[in-house]
């Protein structure tokens, strides 16, 4: 299963929703990302794909300054799960791929 690609996620907050843009690469066999939202790019650490679980973790500093960690179940295009913040609650997650247009030759 490949998780390449750029993810729309929505993440349900105590501070209300937000909306999160994921991108996600392999290179020789390593997955990479980084994470663009609140206007800030912040680096994914810890990403690991485990059958159909992926789990990663990301810093943020908008609209506070928060570690997170996410864990989610991948079901083809789409994903759901959570992300937690230390002893906060965890807060739902759902994702879904951008499906890039096949170019014509």
């Amino acid at each position: 299963m490949s998780v390449e690609g750029t993810w729309n996620l929505s993440i349900s907050t105590p501070l209300g929703t937000m909306r999160v843009v994921v991108e996600l690469r392999e290179r020789e066999g390593v997955l990479t990302g980084v994470a663009h939202g609140a206007g800030e790019e912040v680096p994914l650490s810890d990403i690991s794909l485990d059958g159909d679980r992926l789990t990663w973790k990301q810093a943020i500093t908008k609209p506070m300054r928060l570690n997170l960690a996410f864990d989610v179940t991948v079901h083809g295009d789409t994903f759901r799960g959570t992300s937690k913040a230390g002893r906060l609650p965890a807060s739902k997650v759902t994702g879904e791929r951008r499906i890039v247009p096949e170019r014509r030759a």
